[in-house]
């Protein structure tokens, strides 16, 4: 039996980096995110060789263990390990043998939340194979547990409960890691309004976001007022974006992901670089109107809100230099797995 899943990316409209705690909770975050048509992908071939085979086709990385109740977690395709041993350890099941095969439509540091995407598709794939009693936030809590407190992984929350949800969504998180997913129930006309007037810059620069948030933990600890004012700006963007996005407002729209972008930059020094300096100068030039980098920030993907008619003007302008335009439309429903039986 073969085993499939598929789990999108997204994109970090407003309020990101208010879902990391201590922030979330001490403060309460709220973020607004949208999943497009990007994925992470697991195939998971069920086989009888006693073996554990696991391929990132997308890295070039492959393993090979004998069927065992714990994986070592030790630096190489740990993500896909620790959600072997949690599914083993929390649905008591035994030793399993099988060969599986992930890739991504992004590379890992993009900024659309590729890491935490492939655990919550892995995590659909054994649940699936399983038949494991596991719904949206049983999924996006458990792929949460395994990355930052299994494995020790710096970053927020919002990633694991959009893969897992998808859509738009508008999001709490409070202490105690509590997660409220409000999902949106926007127009037609509006997603269609929102897609016509945004173009999705790759830098070319993939990067790790643990850096820039752990300094970002480290201001939110120490009671740095810029940081945290600057967070709380960034929190209040969410609910504002939420408002334009539902009136079809794209000019409050984006007026609200330059405001955040300016916040943004104050919370670690590392969110901005000559890179993504450059590719805004370039946007802006072309006749973009506002521009935010999604995720940590210090490379990967840049969206920008443009007027509809200098789209492909700006395109063309962004394609000059070193990274590239990446076509792509919202997407509706999370992840999910199906299951393909041999003949």
């Amino acid at each position: 039996m073969i085993t499939r899943s598929k789990a999108p990316l997204r994109l970090g409209l407003a309020g990101g980096g208010s879902d990391v705690s201590p922030y979330s909770d001490l403060y309460g975050g709220l973020i607004l995110n949208a999943t497009i048509n990007l994925y992470a992908y697991c195939t998971i071939e069920e086989t009888c060789t006693g073996k554990i085979e696991i391929e990132a086709a997308d890295l070039g990385r492959n393993l090979s263990y004998n069927s065992v109740n714990e994986l070592p977690v030790d630096g190489n395709l740990d993500l896909h390990k620790g959600v072997y041993n949690r599914v083993i350890k929390d649905f008591k099941l035994p030793p399993l043998s099988f060969r599986m095969t992930t890739y991504s439509d992004a590379p890992a540091g993009s900024g659309l939340g590729s890491s935490s995407t492939m655990v919550v598709a892995i995590l659909k794939a054994f649940a699936e194979w399983q038949n494991l009693p596991m719904g949206d936030y049983e999924i996006a809590r458990l792929a949460y547990e395994i990355e930052r407190k299994d494995l020790n992984l710096s970053g927020g929350k919002q990633d694991q409960y959009a893969a897992a949800f998808g859509g738009f969504n508008f999001m709490e998180f409070l202490k105690n890691d509590h997660v409220i997913v409000n999902p949106l129930r926007v127009k037609r006309w509006i997603v269609d309004e929102l897609e016509s007037s945004m173009v999705l810059y790759y830098t070319g620069a993939s990067r790790s976001s643990a850096s820039i948030i752990d300094e970002q933990i480290k201001n939110t600890s120490s009671g740095n007022p810029v940081a945290i004012e600057a967070m709380h700006q960034i929190k209040q963007s969410a609910i504002d974006m939420k408002t334009a996005l539902l009136k079809g407002d794209i000019a409050s729209f984006a007026d609200i992901m330059g405001r955040s972008w300016t916040n943004k930059q104050k919370m670690a020094s590392s969110i901005t670089n000559s890179v993504i300096r450059k590719a805004f100068d370039v946007a802006l030039s072309a006749g973009a109107i506002a521009g935010k980098v999604s995720g940590a920030g210090g490379g990967g993907f840049i969206m920008f809100v443009v007027n509809p008619s200098k789209k492909l003007h700006i395109i063309n302008a962004l394609n000059k230099i070193d990274g590239r335009v990446i076509g792509f439309n919202f997407s509706e429903g999370g992840t999910h797995g199906w299951k393909i039986f041999n003949t």
